[in-house]
């Protein structure tokens, strides 16, 4: 039980530190870069751009912004929005949350499903005409960025057929296409990943002395050889996630969704930097969350 919990504080810890660092990172690069979060044509008054500064700490030395930014952070308090007035950075990600959880969750099932099925039909079928068409098209789906994928699945299903939304939210319908542009890549690598791995796995020294002891082909792959042939798409899951969180932005700017990768697109071209950082802090802790998740996984399917 101890060296469990040892463990546990021990993640906790590096968990702490890294999504400190992140966060330290990304307060230097943003006041790095050119412009403020008040910058216009046309200049304001100066007594009304020292307001504007002094309300939002804009007047004070950097470290004392960093400080007193990384204090508020600690106690759960993002600070307002630079580009939002009305709403705090803790509102704008509690909306924006769940809509971007909610697509990558199903782009990622999505994934999961059809790669694993498709990964485990063409390794069934090594080397037939099947095989080499499924790989192929899962060539091409790695080979097309989803900044390409996403408006062409509006030029086709939205312009041409009249199917499906070109964007928007609230109706069931607005899901499908922002869905399968953030599945897509991921259906192709996992299909591949999955097709290797279980090639592999079927010529192992112990399924070929299964096979002597008259075990069918069916039982081989579900009782033996699918668990082990999954491991690398477990390790994969991690990668597959962040794939999915980076194109969330590009997605979300073409399909008008209100989600995080949109607000935190818009933040950064406004220099709105408590968006930016809150965005980047709670995407840090969801990868974070899903890194230990994936790891407990992985331990419960390998059987070393």
């Amino acid at each position: 039980m101890r060296p469990a919990l040892a463990r546990f504080g021990s993640r906790l810890l590096e968990a702490a530190i890294t999504l400190w660092l992140l966060a330290t990172l990304c307060f230097v690069l943003l006041r790095a870069a050119p412009g403020g979060p008040f910058d216009s044509e046309k200049a304001a008054p100066p007594e009304v751009q020292a307001a504007l500064e002094a309300q939002y700490r804009l007047d004070q030395p950097l470290p004392m912004q960093y400080l007193a930014w990384l204090g508020d952070a600690v106690r759960g308090d993002l600070g307002p929005s630079f580009q939002y007035p009305d709403y705090t950075v803790n509102q704008l990600i509690a909306n924006a949350l769940p809509v971007s959880m909610l697509n990558g969750g199903l782009a990622l099932l999505l994934a999961l499903l059809l790669g694993i099925g498709l990964g485990v039909w063409a390794a069934l079928r090594a080397g037939r005409w099947t095989d080499r068409l499924l790989m192929g098209l899962a060539g091409l789906g790695l080979a097309v960025p989803k900044f390409v994928v996403a408006p062409l699945l509006v030029l086709v299903f939205a312009v041409g057929l009249h199917w499906l939304p070109a964007g928007g939210w609230g109706e069931w319908d607005n899901i499908v296409l922002p869905v399968i542009a953030l599945a897509l890549p991921n259906i192709a690598y996992c299909a591949r990943l999955t097709r290797a791995s279980l090639l592999e796995t079927l010529s192992a020294d112990y399924l070929t002395a299964a096979r002597t002891r008259g075990l069918s082909e069916t039982r081989l792959l579900f009782a033996h050889a699918l668990k082990p042939a999954l491991l690398p798409v477990a390790a994969w899951l991690s990668p597959a996630l962040i794939n999915v969180v980076t194109g969330s932005a590009v997605v979300e700017q073409v399909f008008g969704i209100p989600g995080m990768g949109r607000y935190f697109v818009q933040g950064a071209l406004n220099r709105d930097y408590t968006l930016v950082l809150g965005v980047v802090l709670a995407i840090g802790a969801l990868i974070v969350a899903i890194n230990v998740a994936v790891d407990a996984l992985r331990a419960w399917m390998d059987p070393r």
